[in-house]
């Protein structure tokens, strides 16, 4: 991944570095982040799990529950213990199947709560990721601004044909 010389504003925040670490490559990210964690202690809070999340949400007009649907997801929980005695603690879970990101994106978590060595790194690769969130957000923007419908002109038509 290429460094990027010009600072980025990323909002503080878990979920933020989550999202932005979502965006980049799992591959990409995990060969980012593999050599900082040589000689790390890396212990499992809770085995990583990959499967299937059913959505469950309320129907307004009765206010009973109902699945809307299944979406994949992967957890992984974890402490990381460094050569020098420090300790943190890190979880992720990712709308994907694949275990070795949602683990990646734990280490992520951890390193960046904590201040760990690496922390520089991973707070470069969270703002990689988020300028390619804002990227797609400005594209569905456009997207959203093409496609808008003014629809006070058929106010207009209906009020001018009526005697």
């Amino acid at each position: 991944m290429t460094k990027n010389p010009h600072p980025i504003t990323v909002p503080d925040g878990r979920p933020t570095w989550h999202r932005a670490l979502n965006a980049l490559e799992p591959a990409e990210l995990s060969a980012e982040i593999e050599p900082l964690t040589n000689g790390w202690q890396i212990t499992l809070r809770a085995l990583p799990q990959s499967g299937l999340a059913m959505l469950k949400i309320r129907e307004s007009a009765c206010a009973e529950p109902f699945y809307l649907g299944e979406t994949p997801l992967s957890t992984a929980w974890l402490t990381i213990r460094t050569p020098d005695g420090l300790e943190a603690e890190g979880a992720a879970q990712v709308m994907t199947d694949n275990l070795e990101q949602a683990r990646t994106m734990a280490i992520c978590d951890a390193i960046l709560s904590a201040r760990l060595p690496g922390h520089e790194l991973v707070s470069t690769l969270v703002g990689q990721g988020w300028q390619r969130c804002q990227a797609a957000d400005q594209k569905r923007k456009a997207m959203l601004t093409a496609t808008r419908v003014d629809f006070s002109l058929l106010d207009d038509v209906g009020e001018s044909h009526e005697d």
